[in-house]
């Protein structure tokens, strides 16, 4: 089946094209000369059991370790010698793999790529030196306090939901994995229903689709799906309850020259696509750029802060609205008062007419500015169908923001921000 998807102000229209198997195909020509294809799976941390935490991260090192056809370090030879580029990426929700080509290159590469997915070999001997990859990765990620703090942030975010563990799993974990087991995560999860193609670049869009079912036809899938107690449906996973009460934690990290703020509150993920468009602007209102509320009184005005930002995580399951300020200690407790008090504002006094127009601009113009190149609009089509299984909203974002309302982002501060109920961690830097 294929279906066209009509056009927008600021996007072209991709087709999308479903092969019997379940692959999902999303094409679109654009006039750059470059194609760029991206492999989305709905394979990413969520779906781990917290035995096997870190296992998809893992296996994304180990695809490109060799397949029955390819010697390991072969892919990614024959990508050098293109001038091609290649690349992949982990998260929570899914994994993608990607490559950016010269459009003559393109149908040569694309059932290479296909293969290093589809059929890695994961060597007894190379998953065991890439394990002291994996592991010097997270300890590594353990030594940047960025990381560090963002992961205290989501243990205290989330109480059962697997985003409170890292992607990259933990050192204990990965150090137990073996082979076999990520053999059969793979066999089990790297499935054709669960895989979108996105491909877009100066090629047309029905060859571009062609290239790729017959780039899969080529490759051998043998069906090796197992059933295996470590994986389980992410779909049967619910959201947390919003806070009850204030949630306090409180480290002390001698690496820091400032203390650090942060303050969570659970909120609509992605499944819930337009509760989290208000919050995005609620997000942009607060702490992103110089005009924002909070950068200009705590940093501008009244030099509490020597850095804040404002951001809504909309993850799939559920999401997370969160602030991060760096600050002298001293200044903790006022600071979140004063958080505090601009939220309780947003609740009980409408924005202006002209501020939302201006953050509203400013969020769609960013979100359509990010999308202007072949990996941008791969990106955002791989995970618009990966996640929804719909690309409408990659379409109709720019307009939903503009169209929304000053009741419609008061009424998402008074529902989800609550100025009572919320999680809070402080880092103190002990100097």
């Amino acid at each position: 089946m294929t279906a066209t998807l009509l056009p927008s102000t600021s996007l072209n229209s991709p087709v999308v094209h479903k092969l019997p198997n379940g692959l999902t195909i999303v094409a679109e020509q654009m006039p750059v000369e470059a194609v760029n294809l991206n492999v989305w799976l709905n394979v990413g941390s969520i779906v781990e059991s917290d035995e096997i935490n870190g296992m998809a991260h893992f296996l994304e090192h180990m695809i490109f370790k060799g397949t029955p056809q390819l010697k390991s370090g072969e892919f990614e030879k024959i990508i050098e010698a293109k001038g091609a580029m290649t690349n992949a990426a982990t998260s929570q929700e899914y994994t993608h793999y990607y490559i950016t080509t010269a459009p003559s290159d393109f149908a040569k590469l694309v059932p290479l790529q296909l293969d290093v997915v589809l059929n890695p070999s994961i060597p007894d001997d190379a998953f065991q030196r890439e394990r002291m990859v994996v592991l010097e990765e997270i300890r590594r990620s353990y030594d940047n306090p960025r990381r560090r703090i963002f992961y205290r942030s989501m243990e205290t975010s989330f109480d059962r939901l697997p985003y409170r563990r890292p992607v990259l799993g933990t050192t204990e974990v990965v150090e137990s994995l073996t082979p076999q087991q990520m053999r059969d995560f793979h066999d089990h999860l790297y499935q054709p229903q669960a895989m979108t193609v996105a491909a877009v670049g100066n090629i047309p869009t029905d060859d571009l689709i062609d290239m790729v079912a017959e780039s899969f036809e080529q490759v051998n899938i043998p069906d090796k799906a197992v059933p295996n107690p470590d994986f389980f449906n992410k779909d049967s996973l619910t959201p947390e309850p919003n806070f009850t009460e204030i949630i306090r934690k409180e480290y002390v990290d001698e690496s820091l020259q400032e203390a650090r703020l942060v303050m969570v509150w659970r909120v609509p993920g992605i499944k819930y696509l337009q509760k989290t468009y208000p919050l995005d602007v609620l997000s942009a209102i607060l702490g992103r750029g110089k005009m924002s509320r909070l950068f200009r009184d705590l940093r501008e005005e009244r030099k509490l802060v020597s850095s804040i930002s404002v951001s809504n995580l909309s993850q799939g399951i559920q999401g997370v609205f969160y602030i991060s300020a760096r600050l002298p200690q001293s200044n903790l407790k006022v600071v979140e008062e004063a958080i505090i008090n601009h939220i309780y504002d947003l609740q009980t006094e409408a924005i202006t007419p002209s501020e939302l127009e201006r953050i509203s601009t400013q969020v769609a113009n960013r979100y359509v500015f990010g999308n202007e190149r072949p990996s941008d609009r791969a990106n955002l089509y791989g995970y618009y169908q990966s996640l929804l299984g719909d690309l409408t909203p990659a379409f109709n974002y720019p307009e939903s923001i503009r169209s929304l309302e000053i009741k419609d982002i008061q009424a998402a501060a008074q529902k989800y921000l609550n100025t009572k109920a919320y999680g809070i961690l402080t880092i103190l830097s002990n100097k």
